[in-house]
Order: C-alpha cells, then structure tokens, then sequence
C-alpha cells in the first residue's frame, strides 16, 4: 500500500514527523515498510500491509489511525467521524439476490456534473500513487477508495435505462456459460469477453437482465462516461471476500478493488465514501446531488470482547496495570469499560474487522506499548506425546546421505508438464505441478558441475524429499519421494555415476530395510518414501540431538571461477604443505582453492600436482588475468629449484 505523507498529515495532524520518522514507527509498532521515495513532488512511504489488517490498512485513513494509535495523538480529521447528510431517494433501486454474497448496496445520483481535466492537486496525487488521472469523476472514486478503502463504480445515468423513472440495478450470480464484457485492461485496446462459470458474481441493469460489470473487481463499458455525461450514478457496495476472492483469481484480473473486497472492509464504509465523493464532486465538478440508495440487508455487528488484565500480562510477560491497558486499548479507538477489577468489555471500532478475539487486543497492546522490555524466556518444557514416523525417518536418511557426502536440494513443485495443471500458472514454463524429482534432480546435477573445482570436489552428489503430485483418481494423489544423484563428468552421464548410487543406497537401506523398490536410471535412483513408510515400524523416539560445530558464513561470488593445473617435481625433502603455501602465497587473493589431486615418487624427486581456483568477489576474471598469476607463480617455484612439469 503506497501512502502520500502530506495526505497522511491532514488526516493525523502536527503530531506527524517526517517521513523517515513515520518509517520507523510504523516498522517497530506495525508494518514493514518498503521504501519511501519522491514522486510527483510527494514523498511516497510504501508499506507492506499483511492480510490481517488489510480490512482497514489499504487506505490513507487506515494508516493515519494506525499512526495516530502509535503517537497517542487523536486524529485531526477523521474521514469516518464525519455526518452523514446524504437524504434519500427512489430514483434508484437494486434487487439483490443473495445477500450472504453481497450485504448491502447503495447508489447515488448527481446532476449538472462537468466532467473535465482534475485540479492539480488531485492529479498530483494519483500520479504518486501509480494512478493515470482520467477526469473529474473517474478520479474522484480512485481518490475516495485511496482515502477510506471503499472502491466505488460510475455510471452515466442518461445511458443507463429507466423504468417507470427508476433505474433498476440487480445483483446475482451468474449462470454457467453466460458472458460479461468487461472494459479493456491497461495497454490493451479491446475490451475483455469472460466465459463465466456460475459461481461469480454480477452486477446487472435488472429490467434486462443485461450484466454490466464483475461485481467488486471490474465494470464493463455499459453506461460508460464520457465528456458529454452531465448526470451520474454512483454505486458503492460491500461483497463477499471469498466469492471476489475466487473470481479475481480464476481469471486473474487482480484490480485495486478486488485486492479491498477480498480483504472484507467494514460494512459501515459506503455511506462514508458516499458523503466524501459527493462532497468532492460538489466541489471539482458541480452539480447537484440528487440523492441516495441504501439497501443493508444484514447489519455488521458489533464484536465485544472480554480482555483480562491477567491474561494481557501472562502472554506478553510484562506487568501492565490496569490503567495502563485500558489506555492502550482506547489509543486503537476501542470502547472500553470496566466489568470489574482487571477485566473490561471492548467493544471493537466498526472499521477493525480484524479484532474478533483477546487475542487480537493483546496484539495490538504488546505492539502499541512495544516489545523491548518482554523479558527472554524458555517455554516450560512439554511432554512429547506423538513421535512422527515421517519426520524420523526423513532425518535419519538426511543424515546417512549427508554423511555420504550428498548435499540436499530443494526444488521448484513447478514445471512445464505434469499430470496436474495450475488454474492460474506463475508462467508458461511452470504451469503443472510436478509428478517426479528426477528431471530436478538431473537440472541440479547439470547446472552444478561446473562448480567442483570451486567447491574441491570431483563430483556432484545431491538428493532430495520433496512432495510429488498426481491425480487423485488414479490412486496416488500427493506422496514424499526420495531421490538422489551423481554426477562424475561435466558432459553427461556416465556408468560410473549408477555405481556410486549403487554404494550409496546401501546407507538408506540400513534405515529404511533392504528390498528397496528403487528406480535407477543414469545416476538417478527414485524411491515412494511414502509406500515405505507404511512397512516400518513405529519410531519410539527421535534420535537425541547434538549440537553442530558452528560455521563461518562467507557470501558467494555470482561470478564465475577459472581452473589451472599445476604440477612439480620436488626433492624428496620437501614436504607437500611447503610447496602449497609458496603456491598460495604467489597467486595471491584471486586464488580461492588448491586441491592436490595427484602425487608420485620417481628418481628421488616426488611430483605435485595441484589444481588451482581463482574467483573474484566483484567481476568476471579474465585469461590475461590469470594467465599473468601462473607466469609469476612458474617464476617463484623455479627460483626455488623445483621443475614445472
């Protein structure tokens, strides 16, 4: 969520520091924080907002509350402490079908509008936020949903038909097969056919039955404005999160309204964002407001919550009073009252959906006050009562396999093709869940190769336990498979690879009993761990713990190594580690391994053969580059008398 510091002042007030200060509240108290940046000549904070208060966080006021909490100052503005003056009308009217999937719906009606180019401010303000400023009307609803949270749809009333002077909205599901048209996505010049299943939602111009947009993802080109529209409809509604949720996936149209609704806003919103946007209109566009529809099936309810002193105390680990809970609830706008010593009743702002539970007041309480002074402890100990057979079993073949020398992997559960499709695939190459390891397996061992001189290895062992996935009416559904391979060459396989897996799967039989199914096929050997699992006995208990010698991290260079080959013939009295450090020392910084890889004896003199790795932090090394280390290490080792072979 992109928020506009000076947007948030006017709604907190003075009590706003800067930017910087703002990033570091909201970072130690509630969100992490992107970056702040200018845009537009606004000073842009963009916050990661986690689906838990995405309800009343996707908007300015939403965070200005937040700030205001954390500061302990009242907000100077509140967009949802304003009164609602909105008369009503019968001008309008709307037949909802299924008011589980869509609560309430209002509508208003404006005339005389002008729609024209935005002021300044207003189109400064969108820009920063990513938003293309279109008119007057079109970007007041952008703003408002900025503002509180509420997406709003317009229509042009004159193209919008009447009957018996009414203009007659519906909203329903759709039925199998049925189409919408909806208006072109961003860069494209046709508008967008979608083929519905009958689970969406529509909303619809009810005398003809006729659907006119996504219902809380996306309107169609019906009723559209234009520059000519003088008189409009305003439609502000509250849906269903799971059914927008649903829809918005199933044809990935991902649009700043369906991200809102799928996160369930308050229901009490739309007479809000009505009151704003009629204002904002009156005030850009002129006109005349004309007045509203407000159909609320099923009211939102107002959650109380009994929260103990005792319990605030015990999960957080910080010995609060009374008072000083009761003040860090009221700082959230919560209404609080005592029921008797240490225990209140709260009853939740209608905004913060969110706050269903003690639980929920304990957060906010613990992250108001700040955690710092919680005191470390341990959990208390707890008796283990179920010993899981997978998990022990995995944890014995990881470390059989790692003793090995194999290094485990994990790879993507994605691929081209497969036995199961994604509805919604992350691209064109990874559209199906994968239905075996081996083609993993073999990507790894290919791609990883190349680095043995590096890693002082002469080949590549790796192994995985990963999840499979097939289709269920086949009999197999998801099952754990164990796979493991070997790599000896850089240009393939070869049979020497399948008997360094034959040896290697003698370990994982010790664990898991001989008569192993496996499936080995060039260096590759596949076992169902989950079939497996069903014939072993019970574990009684996991292996005891011991602790691993601790490891020095290094960061990675992501550029490439180059290999030379060095070998010497040396007096006999000249041992193996003098001649490696003389190596070392010459090559210098780029050298980044020296694995001997060869010795023999002959006439008195012992031959060394080593490889030497040379990587740089910070570039591509080049053949000169090196080419000009060896010819000053050759220089070094014949000073000392020693041949170059």
């Amino acid at each position: 969520m992109k928020v506009i510091h000076s947007w948030l002042k006017e709604y907190v007030g003075a009590a706003l520091p800067d930017a910087a200060q703002v990033e570091a509240l909201l970072t130690f108290h509630a969100f992490e924080v992107e970056g702040v940046e200018q845009v537009a000549g606004e000073e842009v904070i963009d916050i990661k907002v986690l689906p838990d208060r995405a309800s009343d966080c996707l908007s300015h006021r939403g965070i200005a509350r937040e700030l205001g909490s954390i500061l302990n100052a009242p907000l100077a503005v509140d967009p949802l402490a304003t009164t609602i003056t909105l008369k009503e009308t019968k001008q309008v009217s709307v037949t909802i079908e299924d008011t589980i999937a869509c609560p309430r719906f209002t509508a208003i009606v404006m005339t005389g509008v002008t729609v024209k180019e935005s002021p300044d401010w207003l189109k400064r303000r969108l820009l920063a936020l990513g938003q293309r400023p279109i008119n007057t009307i079109v970007d007041a609803t952008n703003y408002v949903m900025f503002a509180l949270g509420q997406p709003m749809h317009v229509y042009d009333a004159d193209k919008f038909p009447q009957v018996d002077g009414t203009w007659q909205f519906g909203v329903r599901l759709a039925t199998e097969g049925e189409t919408v048209s909806l208006l072109a996505e961003g860069g494209k010049s046709e508008d967008r056919i979608v083929t519905l299943t009958g689970t969406e939602l529509l909303i619809t111009e009810k005398s003809s039955n006729t659907p006119v947009g996504l219902a809380g993802i996306k309107g169609g080109r019906f009723a559209e404005l234009t520059a000519d529209t003088k008189n409009i409809i305003i439609e502000a509604a509250c849906f269903n999160p799971t059914v927008i949720r649903k829809t918005a996936r199933r044809y990935n149209i991902l649009t700043d309204a369906s991200k809102r609704f799928e996160n369930g806003p308050s229901w009490e919103l739309p007479l809000y964002a009505q009151q704003m946007i009629v204002d904002l209109i009156l005030d850009i566009s002129g006109g005349t407001f004309a007045g509203l529809l407000d159909v609320y099936h099923e009211k939102q309810e107002v959650v109380t919550t009994t929260v103990t002193v005792a319990n605030v105390r015990r999960l957080l680990g910080i010995p609060f009073t009374a008072e000083a809970v009761q003040l860090l609830l009221e700082r959230i706008g919560a209404v609080v009252t005592t029921v008797e010593d240490g225990v209140f009743t709260v009853e939740a702002p209608f905004e913060r959906t969110d706050l269903i539970g003690e639980e929920n007041y304990i957060d906010e309480i613990g992250r108001l006050h700040g955690l710092t002074e919680a005191p470390s402890m341990l959990p208390p100990p707890v008796p283990l009562v179920e010993i899981n057979a997978q998990q022990y079993y995995s944890d014995r073949v990881r470390a059989a396999l790692i003793e090995q020398g194999f290094s485990e992997v994990i790879t993507s559960s994605f691929q081209k093709k497969g036995d199961l499709q994604l509805q919604n695939a992350l691209a064109s190459d990874k559209s199906f869940l994968r239905d075996s390891l081996r083609k993993n397996i073999i990507a790894v061992l290919d791609a990883n190769f190349t680095h043995t001189d590096l890693l002082g290895i002469t080949e590549v062992r790796v192994f995985e336990l990963g999840t499979v996935f097939n289709k269920i009416e086949r009999g197999i559904g998801e099952q754990m498979m164990l796979t493991l391979g070997v790599r000896t060459k850089g240009n393939g396989y070869s049979q020497k690879d399948d008997t360094i897996v034959q040896g290697c799967l003698r370990s994982v039989e010790s664990i898991l009993g001989a008569g192993l199914s496996w499936k080995i096929e060039k260096g590759v050997a596949e076992l169902n761990f989950t079939a497996r699992l069903a014939s072993l006995p019970a574990p009684t208990a996991y292996a005891p713990w011991v602790k691993q010698p601790a490891l020095q991290y290094q960061s990675v260079s992501s550029y490439p190594a180059i290999s030379r080959d060095v070998a010497l013939f040396v007096s006999n009295n000249e041992d193996v580690a003098t001649v490696a450090t003389v190596l070392a020392t010459t090559a210098g910084s780029l050298l980044v391994r020296q694995t001997l890889f060869d010795t023999y004896t002959k006439d008195g003199r012992t031959s060394y053969a080593f490889r030497l790795v040379f990587q740089a932090i910070d570039r591509t090394l080049t053949d000169i580059e090196i080419n000009k280390i060896m010819e000053e290490v050759y220089v070094s080792v014949k000073g000392r008398g020693w041949e170059v072979r």
